[in-house]
């Protein structure tokens, strides 16, 4: 690993400072000069295997507050960026008023690295494809002319939203809370912003083919906000894995949809594992709008979900997969 300077700020108004003064606006990639340290089970592993080497590592942890997960007197949640993954599974509120994200947390990694884990973390960390993850593979996402794995070793590359990269990205708390329309707050030198969660992830053609998120030099993703669900709605995660219970998804699907009248009135569906970003299918929330609950309804979703998908030489079994997932996910629902 390569030597660094270590910043402690304690306060996020110093955070800010310090990436400020070594940062001129450029987006955060693999190449960055300067870090941000939450709890480091991405990063540091990055570091070891020389994927990253940065000058200067600003240590998030000694910020009081970033920690919190709190819900307002509305029912809206409020998720510090440096919650742990073990804080949110375990939450008693999520787990009530949200099983959707305390079922996606508990299926993420091991419980010692739930335990560790964070919120932003999770939703910021770098794509789990081979080839970005050899230090001898110089491929598109580490700056290099090609994405080995589009002719290559493609079984957990992506069958949407794919091209020039086709990473899929690692996050299984990102579906759900894209699934639950959550807003994420980031902080920088003008002040903070709000941007929806479905659009703080980017594509490989959106900008640079470097990042995976908007997330500038120097800004900080500080929170999570997840609104009050709407009356009758329920959810739930849904994620399959190669190897027990600590494996990445190969597909997983985030649904939720509300029913009046015996008809679904309104559904929101989220695939992971799949695309490069968390892939939200309005074409199957349409599906099922206006539809009973039922084996029909379920099918037309699946189909609807993966319509478009172009599979490379060995993902082709994600097709069936995450139709099944999303039949799987809605007949559950139906017996909430």
């Amino acid at each position: 690993m390569k030597a660094f300077t270590l910043k402690n700020p304690t306060s996020l108004a110093q955070a800010i400072e310090i990436l400020g003064a070594r940062t001129q606006g450029a987006v955060r990639g693999s190449h960055g000069k300067l870090q941000v340290l939450a709890g480091g089970q991405d990063l540091l592993t990055e570091m070891k295997e020389h994927l990253v080497e940065p000058e200067v590592l600003v240590n998030l942890k000694g910020i009081g507050g970033l920690d919190a997960i709190q819900f307002d007197a509305q029912g809206a949640l409020s998720i510090g960026a440096l919650a742990t993954l073990t804080s949110l599974e375990e939450h008693e509120g999520v787990r009530t008023k949200l099983p959707m994200l305390a079922e996606a947390a508990r299926s993420i990694a091991s419980p010692q690295i739930r335990s560790v884990g964070t919120v932003g973390g999770n939703l910021c960390q770098r794509p789990r494809c081979w080839y970005y993850r050899n230090e001898h593979a110089k491929c598109l996402k580490k700056g290099g002319s090609e994405c080995f794995s589009y002719s290559g070793l493609n079984k957990y590359n992506a069958i949407l939203g794919g091209g020039p990269s086709y990473i899929v990205h690692p996050s299984d708390l990102a579906p759900a809370l894209v699934a639950l329309e959550a807003r994420a707050t980031l902080r920088g030198p003008a002040g903070e912003r709000e941007v929806p969660l479905e659009r703080f992830f980017t594509l490989p053609t959106e900008g640079s083919v470097l990042r995976e998120n908007v997330l500038a030099e120097d800004e900080i993703l500080v929170r999570v906000t997840v609104p009050a669900p709407a009356t009758g709605m329920r959810g739930t995660y849904l994620k399959f894995k190669e190897r027990g219970s600590f494996d990445f998804a190969l597909a997983s699907v985030a649904v939720g949809v509300a029913i009046e009248g015996g008809k679904i009135s309104k559904a929101r569906l989220v695939l992971g594992g799949v695309a490069p970003i968390p892939w939200r299918a309005p074409e199957a929330e349409a599906a099922l709008v206006g539809q009973a609950m039922g084996d029909a309804a379920w099918k037309a979703a699946g189909e609807a979900a993966v319509r478009g998908a172009e599979p490379l030489a060995h993902n082709a079994y994600k097709v069936p997969l995450a139709k099944g997932l999303v039949f799987r996910a809605l007949q559950s629902l139906s017996r909430a």
